[in-house]
């Protein structure tokens, strides 16, 4: 059919959904434009094809596989904070979870913490770990410092490097980089064989991080890993902060970040500074939040240059760790949100940061956690270093997994055309962070086609809902609007709708439901809750007179069954309520569908013994300087901790993933076994476990104590308000609410 006489009758569809529009609709709107072909051809790579045939490329809208658009989902695991025994299973979760790619830090004092003495061994072996990742089918980017971060003591420079006070650290001193040669030489010899070039998974390598100096330090790590024959497709630096020049264009592919709020912030309120702006849809891809602390990011958006790149992202925030002076603790919702956001905003990569928590390994000469001791400027827990993330530092499910779940499923089966969806925002916005009243949201589309994103949520501050809501698309070929009938946009919800969306033959209008995934030619769709579920279909790619369907039910069978005019193609479309939504993954060979069955947990309360009552609260020292923060405990302060005795069972059945689960109020937590130090906490709410299958079967018959210091009424902290305690008459507050063995099946 001729193109203009389709753009007609659409047109013609379309005005007549307009016309039913409600008198008393609030029709918000945006203007779409035919977006320019993506740019190509700049980019210096490594080596692309691999042995296969197969080739990993870029545009200026996302990375191309075989020369097509594909959107991947990449999460951050730390392979030197988890035991090598657990590798497997986590991977397996992450891969479940819909990751394609691993990314993690190589932390240059994990491993040379004394100079010269290298350990690619247990935990802390590379090439194994990398090796797991290619055998489970996971492509893996490093990110090889030789400055990281990532809350490692000096940031992952070993203190011999620290002590070296003639080299000028992360720039082109010559004996600097010398160093850093040597470095890289053993990263290499650890990917032999293993790079995507040799049919390995090892597709890209980030040289520092968070660097904001001159680009030449960029460059020569580039070559000195390239000299080293780190030879990969992708060549990475985050995007923040900017450089005081730009680094060659095409060299290096910006990744970049979001996080609903930050442990770093100097601040004792919540959601300080922009950080309500990830809340709302932005073109701008720099998170100004985004450790504040130090970098001192300013608020003038992009580098000159960053519409060159697609927008990748490598740190949006997955959960979030804890300082002692800032004890976060998200809400599940709020990484959703932020996830949103960023997706609507443009993101063509997704990257968690993090996805799976981890613990710090032990040092030969130091505990290897960031502290305001080694010269940084927060004090993070000696061991833990769970995050928050949707897999826990022992393998626990949180509950944002399932939802980011269910939204990876949708992008490996619809993400190929949205990564080359510009982004549209609404014509009307936010004004400021107390805008509660605008609605958030934006438009992905490549002219004709697309969805639009709605985030009625932010972190900590609720958001009423919207009624009598209708959204007006000013596309090329025409103007829009739906749904036919204004819905209320509930309190507190985000969702996207697609429009005029290609199903096997059939052309969907719009719908009010999220589309999830496809298997054959069934497509499923999740309901949103408190909107009425409704799809319209354009009449000309039908065989049936019906294309218009309202107030569709949720359930697992198909809820509307249609032939395409074109093929007499069958296609169904199924709607799944919230929760079946969140159960449902593919089977392995991607034909078909089940829904997971809720974990079985089962608890048992495990005997505790006051072997000490705490003593007094401490005297809270602050740092010096401009940052001024709560010190975390040293040493000495625990004498006047309460200590219990923790007895557990004889026998744990280790494949039930067992977890100590102990909850409190005090101010920081520990655990010693035999009197060595194990895991430790940083009161916030949250639940403090530890994962006992790490520890069998010496932690059944060895001495188990739990320490808590009392947290002080007046103690200069961030507490999330769910977690402030009540105090009553008292000036400080020690309680062990309870200690118990939990069990997963």
């Amino acid at each position: 059919m001729n193109s203009h006489v389709v753009k007609l009758r659409l047109a013609v569809f379309f005005a007549s959904l307009t016309f039913s529009v409600s008198l008393r609709a609030e029709i918000v709107s945006a203007t779409i434009k035919t977006p320019p072909p993506a740019e190509i051809g700049y980019f210096k790579l490594g080596t692309t094809r691999n042995p296969a045939g197969h080739e990993i490329g870029a545009n200026s809208r996302s990375l191309l596989f075989d020369g097509q658009p594909v959107f991947p989902v990449m999460g951050e695991m730390h392979y030197s904070r988890v035991p090598q025994a657990e590798w497997r299973d986590e991977l397996l979760k992450m891969k479940a979870g819909g990751l394609d790619i691993v990314a993690t830090y190589v932390f240059w004092i994990h491993h040379e913490e004394v100079e010269g003495q290298w350990n690619w061994s247990g935990q802390r072996d590379l090439r194994k770990f990398v090796q797991t990742c290619s055998e489970l089918g996971l492509k893996v980017v490093l990110r090889c410092g030789p400055w990281c971060h990532g809350e490692v003591r000096n940031g992952g420079f070993p203190d011999w490097v620290e002590a070296h006070k003639d080299w000028k650290l992360r720039s082109t001193d010559t004996n600097f980089l010398a160093a850093v040669k040597i470095l890289y030489a053993q990263i290499a010899q650890q990917l032999k064989g293993e790079l995507w070039k040799d049919g390995g998974p090892v597709i890209g390598i980030q040289v520092d991080n968070e660097f904001g100096g001159s680009p030449n330090y960029l460059m020569a790590l580039k070559q000195i890993a390239i000299e080293s024959g780190i030879d990969v497709p992708l060549y990475i630096k985050t995007g923040w902060p900017a450089l005081k020049t730009p680094v060659p264009l095409g060299e290096l592919l910006p990744l970049f970040g979001a996080y609903p709020d930050g442990f770093w912030s100097t601040s004792l309120q919540p959601m300080d500074g922009y950080n309500w702006e990830n809340f709302t849809f932005r073109i701008t891809r720099t998170d100004t939040g985004i450790g504040n602390d130090t970098l001192k990011v300013d608020h003038q958006g992009d580098s000159a240059g960053t519409e060159k790149y697609p927008h990748l992202t490598c740190e949006v925030g997955g959960g979030m760790a804890t300082s002692y002076h800032r004890r976060i603790n998200y809400d599940p919702r709020d990484v959703e949100a932020n996830v949103l956001t960023q997706l609507g905003g443009g993101s063509s990569l997704l990257g968690y940061y993090m996805y799976h928590g981890g613990q710090n390994p032990e040092g030969k000469l130091t505990t290897l956690q960031e502290s305001t001791g080694t010269g940084y400027p927060n004090d993070l827990p000696v061991k833990s270093y769970d995050f928050n993330a949707p897999l826990g530092e022992f393998g626990q499910i949180n509950p944002q997994y399932y939802w980011l779940r269910r939204l990876h499923l949708f992008l490996h089966d619809f993400g190929a055309p949205l990564a080359q969806m510009p982004t549209t925002l609404s014509d009307l916005r936010p004004k400021d962070k107390n805008d509660f009243a605008t609605l958030r949201w934006a438009v992905r589309s490549d002219g004709s086609s697309g969805y639009i994103f709605v985030n009625n949520y932010q972190r900590l501050q609720p958001l009423p809902a919207k009624s009598d809501v209708q959204f007006k698309l000013n596309l090329p070929g025409g103007e829009f609007s739906f749904p036919q009938k204004p819905v209320t946009i509930p309190a507190d919800e985000f969702f996207f709708w697609p429009f005029n969306l290609e199903l096997s033959g059939a052309k969907l209008i719009y719908s009010t439901a999220q589309p999830v995934c496809q298997v054959g030619d069934t497509f499923y769709f999740a309901e949103i809750p408190g909107v009425p579920a409704e799809f319209v279909f354009d009449p000309q790619t039908l065989t049936s007179t019906q294309t218009d369907f309202q107030n569709v039910h949720p359930g697992r069978k198909p809820a509307i069954k249609l032939r395409t005019k074109k093929t007499n193609q069958k296609i169904e479309i199924v709607l799944l309520s919230e929760a079946d939504s969140l159960a449902l993954q593919k089977t392995s060979d991607g034909e078909s569908v089940i829904f997971e069955k809720p974990l079985k947990v089962s608890t048992k309360e495990v005997a505790t013994e006051l072997l000490r009552p705490a003593g007094a609260a401490r005297q809270i020292p602050m740092s010096q300087g401009w940052a001024h923060k709560a010190l975390a405990p040293t040493e000495a302060d625990w004498t006047n901790a309460a200590v219990w005795k923790i007895s557990l069972p004889t026998r744990l059945d280790a494949s039930r993933n067992p977890l100590l689960r102990i909850n409190y109020v005090g101010d920081v937590a520990r655990l010693t076994l035999n009197g060595q130090l194990i895991e430790d906490n940083f009161y916030s709410g949250r639940e403090f476990d530890l994962g006992l299958k790490r520890y069998l079967p010496e932690i059944l018959s060895g001495d188990l104590q739990l320490e808590i210091l009392p947290l002080r009424r007046d103690a200069p902290i961030f507490l999330e308000p769910k977690a402030k305690p009540d105090f009553g008459t008292n000036e400080s507050l020690v309680k062990l609410l309870s200690a118990e063995i939990v069990n997963h099946r």
